[in-house]
């Protein structure tokens, strides 16, 4: 029994039953050492390496073994140490984002943490909330849920107390709301039945795991760790049947092919990306923005257009209360009355505890409190929803039984008989200016008896309007032309009236075209609509699946949305969008359906995720082409140079110390400046433009390598020693360095200055390069001392090596193109963004009853 009377559970039995049953809760966002170390060890090729050291330990070449065990740890330590510090971020940023259940404890309504919830709590479902926990009705008014994200079906189905049979199945269980569902009309009260992994939606979420569905970003990494995998493959192949067939000993040939295949996957692109990610978010987070995933910040360098709602981006997003008028234009107090006897505002002692933000700004106005209010008792009401654009009460008061309708202008004149001549004047003047209008309407309502439907709304006497406003942000205008020079077309999408939203945009100067209306976008087919997305920069009076037709649209033209919204009627529009965006006071199924979260509505704090979003994706290409153009021609090298030398080019612990000071020196990259032409406009990944780089520059670094091979055995007569430590030198000195070339697209490259972390890492990889085969170290390395005169070669090669790939650079005209494509967003993306909701920092706990 759950043992809950009608003031809810007392704090003290509500603190035992959390200790007992554990969080509500179905994903930790806790970092957690062990996951992390095992990423770093999920290579299968390092596994492989291990394995080979670990036998050649055994079969006596325990140096060699101890060397590329001490440089494999390194390796990992490096990777794990950056990672792990990226998760802790990311752990710190998720643990400011806060989602809250309105309960009922100790006899009063108060917000507390929705993972604090147990059973037996009693609980409010409102308009657009996520429904917190596994419920049992307690009371409905006209409550209706959306149960897609459990189901797949797009219907609300109708929730009421009235119980059911027992055993009955899910689908016919109206007399409960689940968790993870969206109270999509009404309101009602329930008991808490089951939390956490013991609710349906729990089981489902914990089915999924943690893994959350792929971005577009995540894409292209992953293809080209594929295509680096591939080509290690093949030359692992390749040199471990050369080194047979010339018949070296079968550990050192299975060590050094190994070898080389590290040497030429990127194993420390994980840490070189979260390392970005985490840089940026932090950054970010400074400027008020918080990311839900890391990687969507990525995705939202990637936006070119961005559409928006108008209030609180475009407006200030404080809505006050400036007049009550009557039809013809005169204030009428009896309007603000009955606006008020319509509300779905709570309102306890004159003050909103809870309502949307039009009612709050009607009670707050001065005076409100004083009207009689009180001598109006409700019967029923019919909740506003997105479709009628209106709510109505069923009242009992002085002039006998009464129905209120309140709602958009437009659609109550409509229901209303006998509208005054001048009416539709003082609503288009209202307008016209900029204010927001509730249209206000009556009728005596004998015939209702205790229940409202919205065939009862007809017959109406309009009473009056209700102005209110909303100015324009005075800000909005420098970010909207900031946004513009980012290449990002900014278009308002909103349920409003089109006269207002035209008046903010003029009032901004937001060009580009005309208005639409929902009912113009009904009239057009996807071709003729396509036809107007260049030219219509409103779209008014939109319901949520007409803003889920235009994003569709832009992303079939294949540009990257963002979609901005912070309502009930916004949350399948965010889902849609590539980039989901909206604010801290939003409804709770808007912020759980966006990617980030603004603390503060600004489009100025866009901007900024903007460019940091393209500075993300430059700095992490940078890394990417390194790999695939010096790193990868001195792998293909060491590859053919052991076809005809008669030893080793290079032993396999001197190719992972190369790597592993290659990629140390690489792990400043997330630090490095971008360029403003890079900036400029969103750049995408290219997987067949990585391919050609590879094979484009992939030979230019081998062509120096047997340069270098040439020089050393002709001029320098060099032996095994000598030529390992003559190349281990330059192949880290060009990979290293071509870095300030590969970084910029101008030329010549010195001109777009480094940052001074990575120039210090890159020169410093260098240097220790050059240091080792003179220092005490080098005997048991392998090396041996390079002369004076290598060392004077080896600086006019890599000049001429840079020199080279900074002209083909510029003929190769290095620009990204042609998008991988987003994945689809379906069921499995919508569950793991709501599970999101129900996470807490400390591991998962699911309890028996």
């Amino acid at each position: 029994m759950l043992e809950v009377g009608a003031g809810g559970l007392s704090d003290r039995e509500a603190a035992v039953r959390l200790e007992l049953v554990g969080p509500n809760a179905v994903r930790s966002h806790h970092a957690q050492v062990w996951s992390v170390a095992s990423r770093q060890l999920r290579s299968p090729l390092l596994l492989l390496l291990v394995a080979a050291a670990v036998v050649s330990f055994f079969v006596g070449e325990r140096t060699d073994a101890v060397i590329i065990g001490a440089i494999v740890a390194a390796s990992v330590g490096l990777g794990f140490v950056n990672e792990f510090r990226a998760e802790r971020a990311a752990e710190a940023l998720h643990s400011q984002l806060r989602h809250r259940a309105v309960v009922r404890r100790g006899g009063s309504w108060r917000a507390v943490d929705v993972t604090e919830l147990v059973p037996g709590d009693l609980v409010r479902l409102d308009l657009g909330t996520i429904v917190p926990a596994d419920v049992r009705i307690a009371r409905a008014a006209a409550l209706e849920c959306d149960e897609s994200v459990l189901t797949g079906e797009s219907l609300p189905v109708v929730k009421d107390a009235a119980p059911v049979a027992a055993g009955a199945p899910q689908d016919a269980l109206r007399s409960c709301a689940f968790m993870g569902t969206v109270v999509t009309a009404g309101s009602g009260e329930g008991v808490v039945v089951a939390t956490g992994g013991r609710t349906v939606f729990g089981r489902i979420a914990l089915g999924l795991g943690e893994r959350q569905p792929e971005t577009a970003f995540q894409v292209g990494l992953r293809q080209f760790s594929l295509l680096l995998a591939r080509v290690a493959g093949v030359l692992t192949a390749g040199i471990f049947v050369i080194n047979l067939l010339l018949q070296r000993p079968m550990i050192d040939a299975l060590l050094f092919s190994l070898a080389i295949a590290v040497g030429i996957t990127p194993q420390l692109l994980p840490a070189v990306v979260t390392t970005s990610l985490a840089t940026g978010s932090r950054r970010l987070a400074q400027r008020k923005v918080l990311v839900k995933r890391l990687v969507c910040i990525e995705d939202l360098g990637d936006v070119e257009v961005l559409l928006t709602d108008k209030t609180g981006t475009l407006t200030e997003g404080r809505v006050g209360f400036q007049r009550a008028l009557d039809p013809s234009g005169d204030p009428e107090p009896r309007v603000m009355l009955l606006g008020l006897v319509c509300t779905e505002a709570a309102v306890e002692q004159g003050r909103v505890v809870r309502g949307n933000p039009l009612d709050a700004a009607l009670w707050g106005a001065p005076g409100a409190v004083d009207l009689p209010v009180g001598d109006y008792h409700r019967v029923a009401a019919l909740p506003f929803d997105h479709v009628r654009r209106r709510a109505s009460v069923l009242v009992d008061g002085p002039e006998g039984r009464l129905l209120v309708t309140k709602g958009a202008p437009e659609e109550l004149l409509d229901l209303c008989r006998d509208v005054p001549d001048g009416a539709r004047d003082v609503l288009e003047q209202e307008l016209r200016a900029g204010a927001r209008v509730i249209a206000v309407a009556a009728r005596a309502a004998d015939d209702l008896d205790g229940r409202i439907t919205p065939a009862a709304e007809r017959d109406l006497q309009l009473a009056g309007f209700l102005v209110l406003a909303d100015p324009p942000k005075p800000s909005a205008a420098a970010a909207l032309e900031r946004l513009a020079g980012l290449g990002v077309t900014v278009r308002v999408v909103t349920g409003d009236n089109p006269t207002v939203a035209e008046h903010v945009c003029d009032t901004l100067g937001l060009d580009g075209g005309g208005t639409l209306t929902g009912a113009d976008l009904d009239g057009l087919d996807d071709e003729a609509l396509a036809r107007h997305l260049p030219e219509t920069r409103v779209w008014a009076r939109m319901d949520p699946d007409q803003k889920n037709r235009v994003i569709r649209a832009y992303r079939d033209r294949g540009a990257g949305v963002a979609f901005l919204g912070d309502g009930v009627n916004d949350a399948v529009a965010l889902h849609s969008s590539d980039v989901g965006i909206s604010v801290e006071g939003a409804t709770d199924v808007a912020r759980d359906a966006a990617d980030i979260v603004l603390l503060e509505k600004d489009l100025g704090v866009l901007a900024d995720g903007v460019v940091e979003g393209r500075r993300i994706f430059a700095n992490t290409i940078k890394y990417v082409l390194m790999g695939t153009s010096s790193n990868f021609g001195n792998m293909f090298s060491a590859a053919a140079a052991s076809a005809f030398l008669p030893f080793l080019p290079m032993l396999p612990s001197q190719i992972l110390l190369n790597n592993l000071l290659y990629d140390t020196g690489q792990l400043a990259i997330p630090t490095d400046r971008v360029d403003e032409d890079q900036l400029a406009r969103p750049s995408h990944w290219d997987i067949g433009y990585v391919r050609r780089f590879m094979l484009f520059f992939g030979p230019i670094s081998s062509l120096f390598d047997f340069i270098t091979f040439a020089v050393m055995l002709n001029v320098f007569h060099a032996g095994a020693d000598l030529f390992r430590s003559g190349w281990f030198i330059e192949s880290l000195a060009t990979q290293a360095l071509v870095v300030f070339v590969i970084r910029t697209r101008r030329t010549p490259f010195w001109v777009s200055r480094p940052s001074f972390p990575l120039a210090a890492a890159t020169l410093a990889a260098v240097a220790v390069a050059v240091a080792l085969p003179l220092s005490p170290a080098a005997g048991v390395l392998g090396f041996g001392p390079v002369p004076p005169g290598f060392l004077a070669v080896l600086a006019v090669m890599v000049v001429a090596y840079l020199a080279l790939v900074d002209v083909a650079k510029s003929e190769l005209h290095v620009h990204l193109t042609g998008p991988v494509g987003a994945p689809g967003r379906g069921a499995h993306r919508r569950a793991s963004r709501r599970a999101a909701r129900f996470s807490h920092r400390g591991p998962i706990r699911v309890r028996a009853r």
